[in-house]
Protein backbone atom coordinates (compact mmCIF):
# COMPACT_ATOMS: atom_id res chain seq x y z
CA UNK A 1 0.00 0.00 0.00
CA UNK A 2 1.33 3.48 -0.94
CA UNK A 3 1.95 5.72 1.89
CA UNK A 4 1.53 9.31 2.37
CA UNK A 5 4.55 11.46 3.85
CA UNK A 6 4.45 13.33 6.38
CA UNK A 7 6.73 15.55 8.76
CA UNK A 8 6.93 16.40 12.74
CA UNK A 9 8.35 19.77 13.70
CA UNK A 10 9.37 19.63 17.60
CA UNK A 11 11.73 17.07 18.22
CA UNK A 12 10.21 17.07 22.24
CA UNK A 13 8.74 14.35 24.10
CA UNK A 14 5.57 14.47 22.25
CA UNK A 15 6.80 14.75 18.49
CA UNK A 16 9.70 11.88 19.61
CA UNK A 17 6.95 9.38 20.56
CA UNK A 18 4.78 10.52 17.42
CA UNK A 19 7.51 9.74 15.17
CA UNK A 20 8.34 6.32 16.53
CA UNK A 21 4.56 5.22 16.61
CA UNK A 22 4.76 6.22 12.89
CA UNK A 23 7.16 4.19 11.86
CA UNK A 24 6.22 0.86 14.10
CA UNK A 25 2.76 1.05 13.49
CA UNK A 26 1.67 2.99 10.72
CA UNK A 27 0.40 1.25 7.25
CA UNK A 28 -0.71 4.46 5.63
CA UNK A 29 1.97 7.46 6.74
CA UNK A 30 5.39 7.50 5.83
CA UNK A 31 7.63 9.61 8.38
CA UNK A 32 9.65 11.87 5.99
CA UNK A 33 11.43 14.75 8.45
CA UNK A 34 11.93 15.50 12.03
CA UNK A 35 12.14 19.11 12.64
CA UNK A 36 13.72 20.85 15.57
CA UNK A 37 15.76 24.03 16.90
CA UNK A 38 17.94 22.14 19.43
CA UNK A 39 20.92 20.51 17.15
CA UNK A 40 21.45 18.29 20.43
CA UNK A 41 18.33 17.02 21.23
CA UNK A 42 17.42 13.58 21.63
CA UNK A 43 14.38 12.97 19.26
CA UNK A 44 16.83 14.35 16.47
CA UNK A 45 19.52 12.21 17.61
CA UNK A 46 16.57 9.03 17.31
CA UNK A 47 15.25 10.33 14.20
CA UNK A 48 19.16 10.32 12.63
CA UNK A 49 19.75 6.65 13.87
CA UNK A 50 16.01 5.37 11.82
CA UNK A 51 17.05 6.80 9.23
CA UNK A 52 14.85 9.91 9.09
CA UNK A 53 15.66 13.14 7.46
CA UNK A 54 16.49 15.96 10.25
CA UNK A 55 17.11 19.40 10.66
CA UNK A 56 17.58 21.70 13.54
CA UNK A 57 16.70 24.80 11.95
CA UNK A 58 13.11 24.75 12.34
CA UNK A 59 10.11 25.22 9.61
CA UNK A 60 13.32 26.85 7.19
CA UNK A 61 14.79 24.18 7.43
CA UNK A 62 11.58 22.17 6.52
CA UNK A 63 10.96 24.05 3.62
CA UNK A 64 14.05 23.94 2.38
CA UNK A 65 14.66 20.35 2.06
CA UNK A 66 14.54 18.20 -1.31
CA UNK A 67 11.25 15.82 -0.64
CA UNK A 68 9.51 19.25 0.74
CA UNK A 69 6.68 19.42 -1.86
CA UNK A 70 6.15 15.07 -1.64
CA UNK A 71 4.80 15.65 2.29
CA UNK A 72 1.38 16.47 2.60
CA UNK A 73 0.47 16.59 6.31
CA UNK A 74 2.54 18.50 8.61
CA UNK A 75 2.43 17.49 12.67
CA UNK A 76 3.12 20.38 14.97
CA UNK A 77 4.40 19.81 18.41
CA UNK A 78 5.89 22.99 19.29
CA UNK A 79 3.90 25.20 21.11
CA UNK A 80 1.10 27.59 20.87
CA UNK A 81 2.86 30.60 20.29
CA UNK A 82 5.06 29.16 17.60
CA UNK A 83 1.79 27.05 16.01
CA UNK A 84 0.62 30.04 14.72
CA UNK A 85 3.58 31.47 12.76
CA UNK A 86 4.60 27.73 11.41
CA UNK A 87 0.47 27.26 10.36
CA UNK A 88 0.42 30.86 8.50
CA UNK A 89 3.52 29.50 6.32
CA UNK A 90 2.42 25.73 5.76
CA UNK A 91 -0.87 27.09 4.51
CA UNK A 92 0.31 28.92 1.84
CA UNK A 93 2.41 25.71 1.00
CA UNK A 94 -0.46 23.90 0.82
CA UNK A 95 0.08 21.25 3.40
CA UNK A 96 -2.64 19.54 6.03
CA UNK A 97 -2.01 20.64 9.28
CA UNK A 98 -2.18 18.54 12.97
CA UNK A 99 -2.00 20.79 15.40
CA UNK A 100 -0.37 19.43 19.26
CA UNK A 101 -0.31 22.44 20.81
CA UNK A 102 -3.54 24.64 22.52
CA UNK A 103 -3.26 26.58 19.81
CA UNK A 104 -6.81 26.05 18.40
CA UNK A 105 -6.65 28.14 15.27
CA UNK A 106 -8.62 25.12 13.61
CA UNK A 107 -11.07 23.19 15.18
CA UNK A 108 -11.05 21.13 17.64
CA UNK A 109 -10.97 17.49 16.77
CA UNK A 110 -11.08 14.50 18.99
CA UNK A 111 -11.39 11.16 17.20
CA UNK A 112 -14.61 9.62 18.43
CA UNK A 113 -16.54 12.48 18.49
CA UNK A 114 -15.98 14.44 15.57
CA UNK A 115 -13.43 13.44 13.22
CA UNK A 116 -15.66 12.86 10.49
CA UNK A 117 -16.62 16.78 10.81
CA UNK A 118 -13.44 18.03 10.04
CA UNK A 119 -11.44 15.79 8.14
CA UNK A 120 -11.24 17.51 5.11
CA UNK A 121 -9.69 20.89 6.93
CA UNK A 122 -6.66 22.41 6.53
CA UNK A 123 -5.61 22.93 10.14
CA UNK A 124 -6.68 20.19 12.89
CA UNK A 125 -6.24 20.93 16.72
CA UNK A 126 -5.76 17.72 19.02
CA UNK A 127 -7.01 19.86 21.80
CA UNK A 128 -5.19 19.18 25.27
CA UNK A 129 -3.99 15.73 26.68
CA UNK A 130 -6.98 16.32 29.55
CA UNK A 131 -9.39 17.31 26.55
CA UNK A 132 -8.44 13.87 24.82
CA UNK A 133 -9.39 11.43 27.63
CA UNK A 134 -12.23 13.40 29.04
CA UNK A 135 -14.25 14.97 26.28
CA UNK A 136 -15.71 11.88 24.77
CA UNK A 137 -16.72 11.23 28.04
CA UNK A 138 -18.43 14.31 28.18
CA UNK A 139 -20.05 13.61 24.77
CA UNK A 140 -20.96 10.22 26.27
CA UNK A 141 -23.53 11.63 28.03
CA UNK A 142 -24.75 14.83 26.24
CA UNK A 143 -25.42 12.52 23.29
CA UNK A 144 -28.47 11.21 25.68
CA UNK A 145 -29.45 14.48 27.79
CA UNK A 146 -28.87 17.71 27.91
CA UNK A 147 -25.70 19.07 30.11
CA UNK A 148 -25.53 22.19 31.32
CA UNK A 149 -22.02 22.40 33.46
CA UNK A 150 -19.25 19.77 33.19
CA UNK A 151 -15.55 19.98 34.55
CA UNK A 152 -12.91 17.88 34.20
CA UNK A 153 -9.90 17.60 36.37
CA UNK A 154 -6.57 15.83 34.24
CA UNK A 155 -3.99 14.49 36.98
CA UNK A 156 -0.08 14.13 35.47
CA UNK A 157 3.18 13.18 37.04
CA UNK A 158 5.07 16.17 37.28
CA UNK A 159 7.66 13.82 35.21
CA UNK A 160 5.93 13.56 32.20
CA UNK A 161 5.09 17.19 32.20
CA UNK A 162 8.13 18.66 29.75
CA UNK A 163 8.43 22.23 29.02
CA UNK A 164 5.83 22.92 26.47
CA UNK A 165 3.03 21.57 28.97
CA UNK A 166 4.38 24.21 31.63
CA UNK A 167 4.41 26.86 29.29
CA UNK A 168 0.96 26.31 27.89
CA UNK A 169 -0.91 25.65 31.48
CA UNK A 170 -3.33 28.42 30.96
CA UNK A 171 -3.75 27.43 27.18
CA UNK A 172 -4.29 24.35 28.44
CA UNK A 173 -7.11 25.39 31.00
CA UNK A 174 -8.98 27.86 28.46
CA UNK A 175 -8.28 25.24 25.28
CA UNK A 176 -9.76 22.03 27.01
CA UNK A 177 -12.89 24.65 28.65
CA UNK A 178 -13.39 25.48 25.39
CA UNK A 179 -13.55 22.04 23.69
CA UNK A 180 -15.89 20.71 26.71
CA UNK A 181 -18.04 22.90 25.40
CA UNK A 182 -17.89 23.01 21.57
CA UNK A 183 -17.07 19.47 21.48
CA UNK A 184 -18.35 17.94 24.49
CA UNK A 185 -22.08 19.43 24.08
CA UNK A 186 -21.89 21.19 27.62
CA UNK A 187 -22.94 24.03 27.93
CA UNK A 188 -20.75 25.33 30.34
CA UNK A 189 -16.93 23.63 30.48
CA UNK A 190 -14.53 23.77 32.79
CA UNK A 191 -10.80 21.94 33.55
CA UNK A 192 -8.64 21.84 35.95
CA UNK A 193 -4.94 20.53 35.63
CA UNK A 194 -2.19 18.40 38.80
CA UNK A 195 0.93 18.16 38.43
CA UNK A 196 1.71 15.21 40.55
CA UNK A 197 5.25 15.51 41.83
CA UNK A 198 4.65 11.45 43.76
CA UNK A 199 7.73 8.86 43.12
CA UNK A 200 7.42 7.08 41.94
CA UNK A 201 5.75 8.99 39.18
CA UNK A 202 1.87 8.28 38.94
CA UNK A 203 -0.49 7.39 35.86
CA UNK A 204 -2.58 9.79 34.21
CA UNK A 205 -6.22 10.04 36.08
CA UNK A 206 -9.17 11.89 34.56
CA UNK A 207 -12.24 12.61 37.21
CA UNK A 208 -14.98 14.00 34.97
CA UNK A 209 -18.11 15.26 36.36
CA UNK A 210 -20.84 15.88 34.07
CA UNK A 211 -24.30 17.79 35.45
CA UNK A 212 -27.35 16.64 33.20
CA UNK A 213 -30.80 16.87 33.23
CA UNK A 214 -32.50 13.62 35.22
CA UNK A 215 -32.82 10.75 32.83
CA UNK A 216 -36.19 9.59 33.14
CA UNK A 217 -37.45 12.92 31.65
CA UNK A 218 -36.17 11.76 28.54
CA UNK A 219 -37.09 8.07 28.97
CA UNK A 220 -33.91 6.86 29.83
CA UNK A 221 -32.31 5.60 32.79
CA UNK A 222 -29.05 5.56 35.11
CA UNK A 223 -27.83 2.42 33.46
CA UNK A 224 -28.04 4.01 30.10
CA UNK A 225 -25.77 6.93 30.40
CA UNK A 226 -23.71 3.81 32.33
CA UNK A 227 -24.18 2.45 28.93
CA UNK A 228 -22.81 4.74 26.98
CA UNK A 229 -19.83 6.11 28.65
CA UNK A 230 -18.69 2.52 28.86
CA UNK A 231 -18.80 2.58 25.37
CA UNK A 232 -17.27 5.48 24.20
CA UNK A 233 -14.45 4.08 26.58
CA UNK A 234 -14.03 0.75 24.31
CA UNK A 235 -14.18 2.89 21.41
CA UNK A 236 -11.21 5.30 22.54
CA UNK A 237 -9.44 2.52 23.48
CA UNK A 238 -9.30 1.10 19.69
CA UNK A 239 -6.57 3.82 19.69
CA UNK A 240 -5.51 3.90 23.29
CA UNK A 241 -5.49 0.78 24.91
CA UNK A 242 -4.20 2.02 28.26
CA UNK A 243 -7.24 4.19 28.63
CA UNK A 244 -10.02 2.47 31.12
CA UNK A 245 -12.28 3.33 33.93
CA UNK A 246 -10.92 3.09 36.93
CA UNK A 247 -14.82 1.83 38.47
CA UNK A 248 -17.97 2.05 37.67
CA UNK A 249 -19.81 5.48 36.50
CA UNK A 250 -21.05 7.38 39.67
CA UNK A 251 -24.45 8.85 40.41
CA UNK A 252 -25.78 11.60 42.55
CA UNK A 253 -29.12 13.09 42.21
CA UNK A 254 -30.14 16.05 43.32
CA UNK A 255 -33.71 17.36 43.30
CA UNK A 256 -34.95 21.30 43.00
CA UNK A 257 -35.65 21.60 47.26
CA UNK A 258 -32.08 20.36 47.74
CA UNK A 259 -29.83 21.42 44.58
CA UNK A 260 -25.99 21.26 44.58
CA UNK A 261 -24.33 24.54 44.78
CA UNK A 262 -21.42 25.12 42.06
CA UNK A 263 -19.02 28.53 43.23
CA UNK A 264 -18.85 30.15 40.32
CA UNK A 265 -22.05 28.33 38.57
CA UNK A 266 -24.41 28.51 40.93
CA UNK A 267 -27.56 25.88 42.04
CA UNK A 268 -27.40 22.54 40.34
CA UNK A 269 -30.68 20.22 40.36
CA UNK A 270 -30.77 17.09 38.25
CA UNK A 271 -28.14 14.45 37.56
CA UNK A 272 -24.57 14.51 38.37
CA UNK A 273 -22.38 11.50 36.78
CA UNK A 274 -19.14 11.18 37.97
CA UNK A 275 -16.69 8.87 35.85
CA UNK A 276 -13.18 8.38 37.10
CA UNK A 277 -10.58 7.07 34.16
CA UNK A 278 -6.64 5.89 34.18
CA UNK A 279 -4.46 6.53 30.92
CA UNK A 280 -1.59 4.12 30.53
CA UNK A 281 0.43 4.59 27.66
CA UNK A 282 1.89 2.07 25.49
CA UNK A 283 5.70 2.98 25.99
CA UNK A 284 6.65 2.97 22.48
CA UNK A 285 9.36 6.12 23.46
CA UNK A 286 7.34 7.86 26.77
CA UNK A 287 7.21 5.63 29.69
CA UNK A 288 4.21 4.00 30.17
CA UNK A 289 2.55 6.86 33.25
CA UNK A 290 3.02 9.31 30.41
CA UNK A 291 -0.36 8.57 28.98
CA UNK A 292 -1.41 12.35 29.15
CA UNK A 293 1.32 12.21 26.32
CA UNK A 294 0.80 9.07 24.33
CA UNK A 295 -3.12 9.97 23.98
CA UNK A 296 -2.13 13.08 22.37
CA UNK A 297 0.55 11.14 20.03
CA UNK A 298 -2.40 8.18 19.62
CA UNK A 299 -4.96 10.67 18.56
CA UNK A 300 -3.41 13.21 16.44
CA UNK A 301 -1.98 9.64 14.58
CA UNK A 302 -5.34 7.98 14.10
CA UNK A 303 -6.39 11.82 12.54
CA UNK A 304 -3.35 11.68 10.40
CA UNK A 305 -3.64 8.03 9.10
CA UNK A 306 -7.70 8.72 8.36
CA UNK A 307 -6.80 12.14 6.20
CA UNK A 308 -4.18 10.42 4.73
CA UNK A 309 -6.75 7.43 3.61
CA UNK A 310 -9.20 10.09 2.25
CA UNK A 311 -6.01 11.45 0.16
CA UNK A 312 -5.45 8.45 -1.39
CA UNK A 313 -8.75 7.68 -2.19
CA UNK A 314 -9.24 10.93 -4.36
CA UNK A 315 -5.55 9.92 -5.62
CA UNK A 316 -7.24 6.88 -7.10
CA UNK A 317 -10.60 8.69 -8.27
Amino acid sequence: MSKVKVAIIGSGNIGTDLMIKILRTSKTLEIAAMVGIDASSDGLARAKRLNVATTHEGLEGLIAMDDFNEIKIVFDATSAYAHKHHNEVLQTHGKKVIDLTPAAIGPFTVPVVNLEDNIDENNVNMVTCGGQATIPIVAAVSNLLPVPYAEIIASISSKSAGPGTRANIDEFTQTTSRAIEQVGGATRGKAIIVLNPAEPPVMMRDTVFVLSELPEKHGLTQDDVAASVEAMVNQVQSYVPGYRLKQQVQFERFEEDSPLHIPGYGDFAGLKSSIFLEVEGAAHYLPAYAGNLDIMTSAALGTAERIAIRHLSKDKA
